[in-house]
């Protein structure tokens, strides 16, 4: 074939290819769009569909609020009709209550208008009256002046005179019938108190039981043999010596048979060196180093013997709660004594006097024992402290937080201060009690001389005394008058004021009895 042939079969395939390419494509782009147009159908579909639901929603969200709107609208008025309802009921109770005060006003001018007529009325008549009256005392004075006269011519006195005369009549009447009425109300207390007094006292005491010993100054350690004496008194006296310094009591050693005696006047160093001497005998070695070593481990254990002695005693009458320090007060109180009585028996004693007392009363029974316990706690303090034993314990209670009651019982019960309860009077009624019992105390015989020289002092300091006599061994006072210078009204008056003195200027176990005695003889001589 030659080139011209080759040229034109190739432009003719190339015509052929074109075409059908074309028209492929062609069909291909057709199919595209037909494609492209049903995607444009389901999205606009669906773009419908969403819209709808948004246009839904909207409405709901639109109802919604204005739901919300219109019930916060309906609440707000709602609000507003009682609060406008409230303020018109407050109005109408506001202009009743202006006419019932005009109402009352309208009244009361009324009344004042009346009343206005009938005092001018009255005004009036007290002015007439006033005049008759003034005329009246005119007449009255001078008839008192002349019967004055009268009376001066008839008795020969003087106006002064007769005035004296009957002041002097008057208060002589009076001092007698003043005198009178105190001792018939005295007499009449005395018979209920006494008797009311009595019968405490009596059940307070059948309930109580307490032993009637005094305590010593001395105590007796027994010996198994003769032989012991020697070896405490040790070569040249050296044991003794050391066991006097160390303990700081006597040891009396005599012919007594199997003894020895240890004196003493602080209860507790002596219980000290009776319970260190009968150690060491028990244990046989007896030098100096071994007797200081017995007699601190002696020390230490009565320390702790003092803290269970006062837990006993708060057991023994129920007590609780009560400081640790306050507790080991009341175990000092066993190595105590008050004229002879032990401090923690007469305490205990003195607290269930207060309870028997309390139940009878109506009164707190576990703080009247409780003050009747510590009510001599001051003893037990410090010595080289200065001040009376009863401000002493009030302060020690106040200190550990005792209740205030207890404390002023405990500070009043020797009235060194007011009492405040009647706690404190029981308390210092159970201290009497327990002090005045026979067996209970003793004191020595230069106290005992100058109370009852006291005693007679008080009575012949008193006007109309002859003579005084103290008796049963200070327990009572006769005092004699003289009969034409003191009646029967002034000797009740001397018997009062004497046992007011002697309670105020004088400290004594138990009371004192006063008896003033009014004698009068007359004599004759027949011839």
């Amino acid at each position: 074939m030659s080139e011209i042939q080759i040229i034109a079969l190739s432009i003719v395939g190339f015509a052929v290819g074109f075409t059908l390419a074309y028209f492929a494509g062609n069909k291909m782009a057709k199919s595209k769009i037909e494609e492209a147009e049903e995607r444009k159908k389901l999205l606009i579909e669906d773009a419908a569909k969403e819209a709808a639901t948004l246009k839904k929603e909207k409405l709901l969200e639109v109802k919604e609020e204005w739901h919300k709107n219109r019930q916060e609208f309906e609440a707000e008025t709602q609000d507003r009709r009682n609060k406008i309802k409230s303020s018109e009921h407050q109005l109408s109770q506001r202009e009743e209550s202006i006419e019932n005060k005009l109402e009352l006003i309208t009244r009361k001018e009324k009344f004042i208008q009346q009343a206005e007529g009938t005092f001018q009325q009255r005004e009036e008549e007290f002015k007439t009256k006033e005049q008759s009256l003034v005329q009246r005392t005119k007449q009255i004075d001078q008839a008192f002046e002349e019967q004055t006269a009268r009376l001066e011519r008839i008795t020969g006195m003087t106006r002064d005179d007769a005035k004296k005369y009957l002041m002097e009549n008057m208060v002589n009447e009076a001092k007698s019938e003043a005198a009178q009425m105190v001792k018939d109300v005295r007499d009449e207390a005395k018979i209920h108190a006494h008797k009311e007094a009595q019968k405490l006292i009596v059940q307070a005491i059948q309930r109580t039981a307490s032993d009637h010993c005094v305590e010593t100054t001395v105590s007796v350690v027994n010996l198994a043999s003769e032989e012991m004496k020697g070896r405490i008194i040790g070569r040249e006296g050296r044991n003794i010596r050391a066991f006097e310094a160390a303990t700081g009591i006597d040891l009396i050693i005599d012919d007594t048979p199997e003894a020895v005696v240890i004196s003493g006047f602080d209860p507790f160093r002596r219980e000290v060196a009776r319970v260190a001497l009968e150690r060491l005998m028990s244990d046989g070695r007896i030098h100096p180093a071994r007797i200081e070593e017995v007699v601190e481990k002696a020390k230490k254990e009565l320390e702790e013997e003092i803290i269970r002695v006062g837990e006993s005693a708060l057991l023994e009458l129920n007590i609780h709660n009560m400081h640790p320090e306050l507790i080991r007060h009341i175990g000092k109180m066993k190595y105590r004594s008050s004229y002879g009585q032990n401090l923690l028996h007469h305490s205990i004693e003195v607290g269930f006097l207060c309870g028997v007392m309390a139940v009878e009363l109506g009164l707190d029974v576990n703080m009247a024992k409780r003050a009747g316990l510590l009510h001599d706690i001051g003893k037990c303090v410090d010595r080289n402290i200065e001040g009376p034993h009863a401000l002493l314990g009030y302060d020690l209670a106040k200190k550990y937080r005792e209740h205030p009651v207890i404390c002023n019982a405990i500070g009043a019960h020797h009235e060194d201060m007011e009492m405040e309860t009647a706690i404190a009077v029981i308390v210092q009624a159970s201290d009497s009690i327990s002090g005045a019992r026979p067996g209970a105390r003793r004191e020595s015989v230069e106290n005992y001389v100058k109370r009852l020289e006291k005693l007679e002092e008080l009575a012949n300091a008193f006007e109309g005394v002859t003579k005084t006599f103290a008796i049963q061994a200070g327990r009572e006072v006769r005092v004699i008058v003289e009969p034409d210078r003191v009646d029967d009204l002034r000797a009740d008056q001397i018997a009062h004021d004497l046992a007011s003195q002697i309670e105020n200027s004088m400290e004594y176990p138990g009371q004192i009895k006063v008896v003033v005695i009014r004698e009068r003889r007359s004599m004759s001589l027949a011839k």
